[in-house]
């Protein structure tokens, strides 16, 4: 059972890159057609043709090697002048021209992408991208507000007997140990929390956070205990507590030490569950992923070089580090087959999807062809260059001819080969484990 487990949670990940792939690609398909570009092809993957079907001028397909899609539109680039290219990669510049030529059928040179405005083109190129982070904002609403977050609910799961000595390494009460302001209460495990100084709570964060807030202070609180709503009165005492930022790091004062606050505290814990968030909670753990995954973008070479120190020395690798389809897919069968209540383990790996989205929206906005982002940048330049002769009364220039680029494109292609094959076999040589 947990073999099958462990192979359905592969086959989930696997089906859900195929639908992110192929959604990417009709985000550029939709608009290109909207604005009257010829669209010869739409295909998910790359390599041989497994299986395919012309619908109007467009062929849609499958191929063998599911790393990726694309669609063919007419004229990426202006068609040839019918001079050779000069240079020492003039045959790679040549070839990039004559393929680019042979998408321009006859009879439908005015419906090539180059001749479209600016905007145009920028919004073809980045509607991909742009599906991939609508994806993932409905993926994490499901998952915030549809499934819920794993935390402290309102339900009381155990209460401290004592007060324990600060400073001490003692784990159990001893006689003479003060009793908790919880206990003193009358807090019973069980008991679910209404309210506390007169505000309604719906989570145990949002009780925590009155408590901390109020030490030294008498609050009353109102418990929900056997059908009956219980009236008490708690006073949490003061203890030191290290403040911490968004990651959970501590915080420095300007002399580099923690931080330190005087917070209530009253000795009581919660049970965890599943608590539904505000519909909003989706968008914001977008955003706050979209950060996280540029900043590893930012520092992906030293990243790239790190996965490569650890697999030649076998030590452990950073849970941050970048993954392949190979290593998503270990931990998606990872946590299909742990033992844990299956709507938890659907909702990890709803996080893991969303968070391959991210991963395709910012990665593609790299401004280097041959990424969408790369289309961008040729677009826009072309549009400065438009500009810049109308400011200044001057002929409209030629089309940015991108196939000058071609050799660039070629090395880009090449590392990121070569970063893929990397984190494959690191993925299968030193992977990341999440449970040990």
């Amino acid at each position: 059972m947990e073999i099958l487990l462990y192979v359905a949670g592969i086959l989930f990940m696997l089906v859900g890159l195929g639908l992110s792939i192929g959604l990417h690609e009709v985000g550029h398909l939709v608009p290109a057609k909207l604005f009257g570009v010829r669209v010869g092809q739409y295909m998910i993957g790359f390599g041989p043709r497994l299986w395919s079907k012309r619908i109007g001028e467009t062929e849609y397909g499958f191929k063998a090697l599911p790393l990726g899609g694309f669609i063919s539109m007419s004229g990426m680039y202006p068609a040839s002048d019918g001079k050779p290219a000069r240079g020492i990669f003039s045959a790679l510049v040549q070839d990039a021209r004559s393929a680019n030529d042979e998408t321009i059928a006859d009879g439908a040179e005015e419906r090539v992408f180059y001749r479209l405005p600016v905007w145009k083109r920028i919004i073809v190129m980045l509607g991909g991208p742009a599906m991939n982070l609508i994806l993932a904002v409905l993926i994490f609403t499901l998952l915030a507000s549809g499934i819920g977050l794993q935390q402290g609910t309102t339900t009381i799961s155990s209460v401290n007997e004592c007060v324990l000595p600060a400073g001490t390494s003692q784990t159990e009460c001893q006689p003479g140990d003060p009793a908790t302001p919880a206990a003193e209460a009358g807090v019973l495990p069980g008991d679910v929390l209404v309210s506390i100084d007169g505000a309604a709570v719906s989570t145990f964060a949002e009780a925590t956070e009155i408590v901390q807030a109020s030490p030294g202070q008498s609050l009353d609180m109102v418990v929900a205990r056997g059908g009956e709503n219980v009236d008490l009165t708690i006073t949490p005492i003061a203890a030191e507590r290290t403040l911490t930022d968004a990651s959970g790091r501590p915080k420095l004062d300007a002399q580099g030490e923690p931080i330190v606050s005087e917070v209530g505290y009253v000795g009581m814990l919660s049970q965890m569950g599943l608590v539904q968030q505000p519909i909003g909670t989706g968008a914001a753990m977008t955003a706050d992923n979209v950060g996280r995954v540029a900043s590893i973008i930012v520092t992906l070479p030293v990243k790239l070089w790190d996965v490569g120190v650890s697999l030649f020395t076998g030590s452990e690798r950073d849970p941050d580090s970048p993954l392949s389809v190979v290593g998503v897919g270990r931990l998606a069968g990872e946590v299909a087959a742990t033992d844990a209540p299956v709507l938890d383990r659907f909702a990890v790996l709803m996080s893991l999807l969303g968070s391959l989205n991210i991963a395709l929206f910012v990665f593609n906005l790299i401004p280097l062809l041959p990424l969408d982002g790369g289309h961008v940048a040729v677009a826009l330049w072309d549009g400065v260059r438009r500009a810049w002769a109308k400011l200044f009364r001057r002929p409209p220039p030629a089309p940015v001819d991108a196939t000058r680029l071609v050799p660039l494109t070629i090395v880009v292609a090449v590392l990121l080969i070569g970063m893929w094959a990397l984190l494959m076999i690191a993925d299968v040589v030193n992977p990341i484990v999440l449970f040990q």
